[in-house]
């Protein structure tokens, strides 16, 4: 596992907020199921093959969450809420239909919100980040976890949260987003400025 922001010449690895914003906006102009996986990845920093386990049982309308299993650890059956916009929510209850699983339609079918594969959804998020115009190492599904990642360091979220939101075991492993530099350490520099 890559636990660096930047490879070894010195590239970025994850998107910078812009970038972030373009990937989501090229996602807008996809197909439904396409345009809601790639908000879950950029909202969440979930692995992919998290996303694609996810099931319409998991998206907590109530606490405003989705629920991931975590799926590094050593065993099944570890979860993590992750806060999404109501924006997210709102969108996956209309594309995948889940008000209708959650009065009963089709509440004891588990079934997968996208019936892709990895391989095709990373080429999806590939294309994505291609029609966004984002180019290098940091167009990809990792960089967008990355990306989460720095976002959510710049917005000021303490890192044992970011840590729970990631499903990282070590705190070690979530603490390379504050290493963050340029435009987003900059950021945070500025909020000792004022």
């Amino acid at each position: 596992m890559s636990r660096e922001l930047f490879n070894t010449t010195g590239k970025r690895l994850y998107l910078t907020d812009s970038e972030r914003k373009k990937f989501l906006a090229a996602a807008d102009q996809e197909e439904r199921q396409v345009r809601t996986f790639c908000y879950v990845l950029a909202h969440t920093g979930c692995r992919i093959s998290e996303a694609l386990q996810l099931v319409g049982e998991r998206i907590d309308f109530d606490a405003g969450a989705i629920v991931f299993e975590s799926l590094k650890k050593r065993k099944r059956g570890v979860y993590r809420a992750v806060p999404v916009p109501p924006v997210v929510l709102e969108m996956l209850a209309m594309v995948h239909g889940l008000r209708d699983r959650k009065r009963g339609a089709r509440a004891n079918s588990p079934a997968l919100l996208w019936e892709f594969g990895r391989t095709t959804a990373w080429k999806k998020v590939l294309e994505v980040m291609k029609a966004a115009g984002v180019k290098g190492p940091q167009a990809t599904p990792k960089g967008l976890r990355h990306g989460f990642g720095v976002t959510a360091i710049q917005a000021g979220i303490p890192l044992n949260l970011l840590q729970r939101w990631l499903g990282h075991a070590q705190l070690t492993t979530t603490a390379i987003y504050a290493n963050a530099v340029g435009p987003e350490e900059r950021n945070i520099a500025a909020r000792m400025w004022t």
